[in-house]
């Protein structure tokens, strides 16, 4: 079956790796992008909505100012590369589009943009808006003004928190390679293709985060990431190689994360978020009744970490890992104090009537 059908598929994320995009000379593919944007103009002309998350800004940039290590030896050579590079990238989209006469728009999103909830309402909104038009969005995160610490780091955990801010039915990862193996083809000849995935924990200790280009800088293990954020929103989310000709024509070898559940819009957000205030550690006993829909209370409550606020976003994790994320209803200092107590003491230790829990299930969801 060709990658998620227009006719199966109504809205669909495609994200585009550097190693495709740009040669190792640092010059942009054409030639090759030609052919994608092709696909895409089809797919469009059948009624499909696609949004393309495209990677290849810094590797264009750091050719263009004659930058080493493709414009990663430091972070400011990083800024300066995306700065340059990615209105010669927006360029070229642009000109293919438009032979097809399509009209690309460009989206710069920081990490902030879809973990702050108003501004990842405002992106959605705008995503929605642009393909309803029949315009095709162009995004990348805006390396430019993005930090070590506050960014998405790659493009494949972009794409899919693009996916989930456009409502996407489907999102496709087009790579330099054509999906998940048991082992890195690269380096065990014999490796098995995997084609379908119905559970991610059952795979994630085959990946590594080897970028194989040296150009971009997700590997497998970011892949996989993504993955998971996907799925857990209800979107399935494929791997598929790019090193092809009309890369989402016709058959081809590719690997299917499953959708594991849906959620609803702001549970897949929840679950979907890669930056915490703090964290939570709970018992096996607070851990069985959040897996059975219950809230967090604070007496099952072990250790608090961080320094959040109300209303931040927390991980809650069991004695196993991680089990749930959330928005914490009281600040760190005050879960300290109530770590352990049943709800009949915690007017006394808070000088006021408690909420009805430290972390309520209408603002929590598993992962």
């Amino acid at each position: 079956m060709t990658l998620f059908a227009p006719g199966s598929t109504q809205r669909l994320v495609v994200k585009v790796g550097s190693a495709l995009l740009v040669d190792a000379d640092g010059r942009v593919r054409r030639d090759w992008l030609a052919t994608l944007v092709a696909d895409v103009a089809e797919r469009v002309a059948a009624g499909q909505q696609v949004a393309i998350v495209s990677s290849g800004a810094i590797a264009l940039g750091a050719r263009r100012l004659a930058l080493p290590k493709g414009g990663r030896a430091s972070l400011e050579d990083a800024q300066a590369a995306a700065a340059t590079g990615q209105i010669a990238l927006a360029q070229v989209w642009a000109e293919l589009l438009a032979d097809h006469r399509l009209a690309a728009a460009q989206m710069l999103v920081t990490l902030g943009d879809l973990e702050d909830r108003r501004r990842y309402l405002n992106a959605a909104a705008t995503l929605g808006r642009l393909l309803a038009l029949g315009a095709v969005p162009i995004l990348n995160e805006n390396d430019s003004v993005a930090t070590e610490e506050i960014r998405f780091g790659d493009n494949d955990r972009l794409a899919a928190r693009v996916a989930q801010a456009a409502g996407a039915d489907g999102v496709v990862l087009l790579s330099d390679v054509d999906g998940l193996y048991d082992a890195n083809p690269a380096t065990h000849p014999g490796a098995r293709h995997i084609a379908r995935v119905e559970r991610i924990d059952a795979v994630a200790g085959m990946a590594d985060a080897t970028s194989g280009s040296g150009l971009g800088s997700g590997g497998m293990m970011s892949k996989i990431a993504a993955a998971r954020i996907a799925t857990a929103a209800g979107i399935p989310f494929a791997i598929a190689s790019g090193r092809v000709d009309r890369p989402l024509s016709g058959e081809r070898v590719h690997t299917l994360f499953v959708a594991e559940r849906t959620a609803t819009a702001r549970k897949a957000w929840l679950a979907g978020g890669l930056t915490a205030a703090g964290s939570i550690r709970i018992d096996a006993g607070a851990t069985a009744a959040l897996a059975g829909g219950g809230s967090l209370l604070a007496a099952g409550i072990v250790a608090v970490e961080g320094g959040f606020g109300r209303g931040d976003l927390v991980t809650i994790d069991g004695p196993a890992g991680p089990v749930a994320r959330g928005l914490a209803e009281y600040d760190a200092a005050e879960a300290r104090r109530l770590i352990g107590h049943r709800s009949d003491a915690q007017a006394a230790i808070l000088g006021y009537a408690p909420r009805a829990a430290v972390v309520h299930r209408n603002h929590l969801a598993l992962l």
